[in-house]
């Protein structure tokens, strides 16, 4: 089985990015393995705090690795947006492949420095177990949740004066040792309703991969136009996250369930609706990632 590094590399080589999408309940994994069996492609899963505190750390690590035995599939499993050294050290110890340690929020020196101290961590523990987790760090904040949004986050960085600058994104992954970058290039966390979110500055993704020497992750893929984000795996985008997407999908699915059904209560009854329709979101955002 090849690795979550060797996966990025090779979607990199082929002009390709790799799909993360969050899970917070068995229906939404169901749904993203078997689109992910389909199209045979690898797939990386993320739990943020609350999603991993609701569903089990330990756990999730068990339950994913034993659907990457069953099905010989490589799905690969983030702790994602962790905001403490603690909980990477928990990460890193139930078996996580990738941990992001997210400081977006805090200011660029501050930033900095945890997500050294995070890197330094995960590096010194592959070493010490022979491990190989990524870690990787946000800089710029783009909003906090995978909701529907009414307006723009306060403090979300959208103006192009406000988006990581190439400058900055060098020094951080210089002076981090990080693996993987999250920039600010124009993404939000969530959708906005009623309408596509804000476009994306290419030209930024561009400038920023010339010189951060690690693959960009696209945080916030929920609600762009799909030429928006094939623009972005083209500009060097590896991974594309997608969580809110998929709520909406879930949300929809067990109200088609319960329309249709309205006196039934067993939920494994129900809930093949909720697979379905995420099955087809995810189905739809591996084909537009994986085109060459």
């Amino acid at each position: 089985m090849i690795t979550l590094k060797e996966a990025i590399q090779q979607a990199h080589e082929k002009g390709q990015a790799l799909g993360h999408f969050n899970i917070s309940d068995f229906s939404i994994l169901k749904g993203i393995v078997s689109a992910a069996q389909k199209l045979n492609l690898p797939v990386i899963i993320g739990v943020s705090e609350g999603e991993r505190d609701f569903l089990g750390v330990k756990q999730t690590v068990a339950l994913i690795k034993s659907l990457r035995e069953e099905y010989n599939l490589p799905i690969f499993l983030n702790a994602d947006h962790t905001h403490s050294l603690e909980r990477v050290k928990e990460a890193a110890e139930a078996g996580f492949d990738a941990i992001l340690f997210d400081a977006g929020q805090k200011d660029f020196e501050e930033n900095l420095r945890l997500t050294k101290e995070a890197a330094e961590f995960v590096k010194n523990y592959n070493q010490q177990k022979g491990t190989e987790i990524l870690i990787e760090g946000e800089l710029g904040y783009i909003g906090s949740g995978s909701v529907i949004l009414e307006d723009i986050p306060q403090g979300a960085a959208i103006k192009r004066e406000d988006l990581t600058t190439p400058e900055q994104a060098e020094r951080f992954v210089r002076e981090t040792n990080i693996d993987l970058l999250a920039p600010a290039v124009g993404n939000l966390h969530g959708m906005l309703a009623g309408a596509l979110n804000p476009s994306l500055d290419i030209e930024r993704i561009s400038e920023i991969k010339k010189v951060a020497g690690v693959p960009l992750v696209l945080h916030g893929g929920s609600g762009i136009s799909n030429e928006q984000l094939k623009l972005a795996i083209k500009a060097g985008a590896s991974i594309i996250h997608i969580s809110t997407e998929l709520r909406v999908a879930w949300k929809r699915g067990l109200d088609l369930a319960l329309l249709s059904h309205p006196n039934e209560i067993v939920p494994y009854k129900l809930l093949p609706e909720v697979v379905y329709e995420v099955e087809k979101v995810v189905l739809e955002k591996l084909r537009i990632f994986s085109e060459v």
